[in-house]
């Protein structure tokens, strides 16, 4: 079937999010790996990806592990250096599918809140078609309801939808939708497929 709407996630395929970095550069890897194996940091991200208070949810983990009050505030305090920097490549493939009149979609797990702070950020968030983020929908990847949330907003059929992610537990909960998929690793991955699928030129897809 082809291609009719191409789904971007964010994290990893436009934004690169990689906290671990942050706090290896921050505190040392030994004392950041002594602080993510004692406190779920990323349990706490998957709550706040689920529509609950960023702030709120960064201070209760604070409060409830004192002697990391300040390692954890960080999360909040600095995020967008953890979200940075932008996939440049896969900026250029999202303007490119909008020129060339290809319906773009965003399909992440993001808090409502830190959406905000990465939109003031970075501006090409705001360029898509339709915007699915998980913290205004109460539900994240790899759900099926966010998937079918998606099919029941957009009005596409599931097989005309080409989704591209960097989970392989995200790709095997849209396939099993009957999307199209493409598990994101580097943009000139992705690069070519959407020139196979014909929805870009290879001159377009740089």
């Amino acid at each position: 079937m082809p291609v009719e709407a191409v789904i971007f996630d964010i994290g990893n395929v436009l934004i690169e999010w990689n906290p671990e970095r942050f706090y290896d550069a921050e505190i040392g890897l030994k004392r950041r790996e002594k602080m993510f194996a004692s406190v779920d940091l990323h349990e706490m991200n998957e709550c706040v990806d689920r529509g609950a208070n960023f702030r709120e949810a960064v201070l209760e983990m604070a409060a409830a592990h004192p002697e990391w009050t300040q390692e954890i505030t960080l999360w909040h305090d600095r995020w967008i250096e953890m979200a940075q920097p932008a996939i440049d490549h896969s900026v250029r493939l999202l303007r490119a599918l909008r020129t060339a009149g290809v319906p773009v979609f965003a399909l992440s797990n993001f808090g409502i809140q830190s959406f905000e702070l990465a939109e003031r950020h970075y501006p090409f968030l705001a360029e898509f078609d339709r915007r699915y983020i998980s913290g205004h929908m109460g539900v994240t990847k790899p759900d099926a309801c966010i998937f079918s949330m998606v099919e029941e907003d957009c009005g596409i059929a599931p097989g005309a939808l080409l989704f591209a992610d960097d989970r392989a537990d995200n790709i095997a909960a849209a396939k099993a939708r009957g999307w199209q998929t493409h598990l994101f690793t580097k943009p000139e991955g992705f690069a070519a497929r959407l020139v196979a699928e014909d929805l870009l030129t290879r001159e377009a897809s740089t």
